[in-house]
């Protein structure tokens, strides 16, 4: 209960974040984007200010032997740059650079009654369900027919 309910409050707060910098709007994304056209830099600020609060807070925070309301960290285990990696990153830029969203300001902007943002988010959520059904075929162990 207390971890789900430390969740909520960041996710209202993370949320809060992208709504008052304006990251919910397509059209402020794409601007600061554009850096051959009109180039709008004031997402830089706010991108600044989540680096200078997150670094030091990762820091401090992985020195704690567990998270305060949670049993352990849930940290990434890959370390690799891959082709896997890369492709997840170019897809991710060209969709940003498309539309002007990225999941997180997404989800935001639904509270907004957005038709774009309700498209975006139907559209990522059948790209994840694509991905992680792909993936499962791929992991299931193959038949002795089927390996000769």
């Amino acid at each position: 209960m207390l971890q789900s309910a430390g969740a909520l409050l960041a996710g209202i707060i993370f949320g809060l974040g992208l709504a008052v910098s304006n990251m919910i709007n397509p059209a402020k994304v794409l601007a600061f984007l554009d850096v051959a056209g009109r180039w709008d830099p004031s997402l830089a600020l706010v991108m600044a200010g989540a680096l200078a609060v997150t670094l030091p807070g990762f820091r401090m925070a992985l020195r704690w032997l567990q998270p305060l309301i949670a049993g352990h960290f849930e940290l990434p285990s890959a370390k690799n740059i891959d082709a896997r990696l890369l492709a997840g990153a170019a897809i991710f830029g060209i969709g940003w650079g498309l539309v002007g969203f990225c999941p997180g300001p997404a989800i935001a902007s639904l509270a907004f009654g957005l038709k774009e943002s309700f498209i975006f988010v139907a559209a990522m959520f059948v790209g994840a369900w694509l991905h992680r059904a792909g993936s499962r075929t791929k992991a299931l162990p193959r038949s002795a027919s089927q390996r000769a």
